[in-house]
């Protein structure tokens, strides 16, 4: 959840002050054909003579250059629409887009990511009036995107009961989990554990018993720094998200009266040396190696990572297995695996396009069904087999030619694209044997979904986000560490509570009394 976050109360800051700015010198001149409603009685633009004119599209980051990639072409030719595209940088991106929104740069539309940051810089933009109210022309000229995308969907964009944006759902599943080395379980004659007390027997084994040959540099359980709420752990202590449903309340980890228990038992595992003694200092590669590289004999990791730690895996050692473990039960049966839910990304148009219409006819057009399926994942035949209600794509093609298809997407055939999606983790057996574990064969009750994913625009929880969330991380991994002691809890909590935890946990909950009805 944390992935990819800039420090929002600086952006949105920064964006405050320019995107005012922004808007004081351009209402009179740059206010789009289309930016506020039309009497019910114009005729639409598609009956109009001429030519359709080019678009200019800012995107999120990807390798590949958009205006080359094969789903570009297939979209124009569709469409009818030429489409020049720019991209956000994957370094920074909030701060370049705050850039570009101050400029008044005529995007005729902006895709970003979904998460809470960006959420609240989109929502800050629209309170500014620097975002065109999408509303009227969805109505005149959006058939397609009110027939696909969730209507739980759209109304989460709204700010101030407007819409300023086509969201592009997540698809819900649980992403990260603990990798174990099956061969080292063998080694010790064990079976993957279940609950926490076998996983602490587990790792005591791989310590004691040095399945990995690697003596007193045996490393039992590896994680990345910002990891210090181990996913599939955590869950087993009722707290699978950063905010849970405790007694009929949203609850942040720090105030959760598990959060004690679930910090003693990661700073135990850290004393007794069966948590890695560097992980404070962990990058994402520097456990994935320790992993790899045989001195690890657990990992939490995303299954979208499988094929490529285990490719490094074997080809340091051959003879290497490693499996997921299951969803692990804590006391009273407590289990869980976080799952997204909420937005993947939004798109916006801002109010110094010059052809707002012509954007939602565009995006419109591309959400025609066959139109979708194909931009998503190609042909039939060509990029992928369909054989008892599963997408199986053909390679090399699929990924040469639609692997990035994602990145095109502004909203979503909410029926089907899921679906259609799982054509992306059939293209490695081990990828899709990695997802299926966690979504398919596991029992549904493992998987928890944010309740917060499809809250709408909550002011005080989004300025307070990531502040909030860096103290609480920070202050986790210090006492994990042994770096704080456990009895300050409560003085932390407090200087929480201060720091906007109240305000947030306020307007959350007020908000979910009325979303629970």
């Amino acid at each position: 959840m944390l992935k990819r976050h800039n420090k929002v109360m600086l952006l949105t800051l920064a964006a405050s002050l320019s995107v005012t700015s922004l808007v004081a010198c351009s209402s009179k001149s740059n206010t789009p054909a289309g930016s506020s409603a039309a009497p019910a009685s114009a005729a639409p633009a598609a009956t109009t003579s001429g030519p359709k004119p080019e678009l200019k599209s800012l995107q999120i980051w990807q390798k590949d250059d958009y205006n080359t990639y094969p789903v570009a072409k297939f979209l124009e030719q569709k469409t009818g629409y030429k489409v020049q595209y720019d991209m956000l940088p994957q370094d920074k991106a909030a701060d370049k887009l705050n850039i570009l929104i101050a400029s008044g740069e005529p995007y005729d539309a902006v895709t970003t990511g979904g998460t809470t940051d960006f959420k609240a810089l989109f929502a800050d933009y629209a309170k500014k009036g620097a975002l065109t109210d999408l509303g009227p022309l969805i109505d005149k000229f959006g058939p397609n995107i009110k027939a696909s995308v969730d209507p739980a969907v759209l109304e989460a964009a709204k700010v101030d009961g407007k819409l300023y944006a086509i969201p592009t759902k997540t698809i819900s599943f649980a992403g990260e989990s603990l990798y174990v080395r099956q061969d080292w379980l063998d080694k010790v004659g064990m079976k993957a554990p279940t609950t926490l007390d076998e996983l602490v027997a587990v790792l005591k084994a791989f310590k004691e018993k040095d399945p990995g040959g690697n003596g007193d540099k045996n490393i039992p359980l590896t994680i990345k720094s910002e990891a210090m709420f181990i996913n599939n752990i955590v869950g087993a202590f009722g707290m699978p998200l950063f905010w849970n449903d405790v007694n009929g309340k949203l609850t942040p980890r720090i105030l959760d009266p598990a959060f004690k228990d679930y910090v003693t038992f990661a700073s135990d595992l850290f004393k007794q040396g069966l948590l890695d003694k560097e992980f404070a200092a962990n990058k994402d590669a520097t456990a994935k190696e320790k992993f790899t590289s045989g001195r690890a004999g657990m990992i939490m990791i995303h299954w979208a990572d499988v094929p490529v730690v285990n490719d490094a895996l074997v080809k340091n050692n051959p003879n290497a297995k490693a499996n997921y473990i299951p969803a692990l039960k804590g006391k009273d049966g407590k289990i869980g695996l976080s799952a997204a839910t909420g937005f993947d990304r939004i798109t916006f148009i801002p109010k110094a396009s010059k052809h707002a219409e012509d954007a939602i006819k565009w995006m419109n057009a591309k959400l025609e069904p066959a139109t979708f399926k194909e931009m998503a994942i190609g042909q039939e035949g060509k990029h992928y087999t369909f054989k008892d209600g599963a997408y199986t794509p053909i390679q090399p093609i699929f990924t040469d030619e639609r692997n990035q298809a994602n990145n095109f997407l502004m909203g979503t055939d909410d029926k089907n694209y899921p679906t259609y999606w799982q054509a992306r983790v059939r293209k490695d057996m081990r990828l899709f044997d990695a997802w299926n574990f966690m979504n398919t064969i596991q029992p549904d009750n493992t998987r928890v979904k944010d309740p917060l994913g499809l809250a709408p625009y909550l002011p005080e929880f989004s300025k307070n986000f990531q502040q909030l969330n860096t103290m609480v991380g920070d202050y986790t991994t210090k006492l994990i560490f042994g770096a704080e002691p456990i009895s300050g809890i409560e003085a932390f909590q407090a200087k929480f509570k201060s720091s906007g935890g109240d305000a947030s946990y306020k307007e959350v909950n007020d908000w979910y009394a009325t979303a629970k009805k």
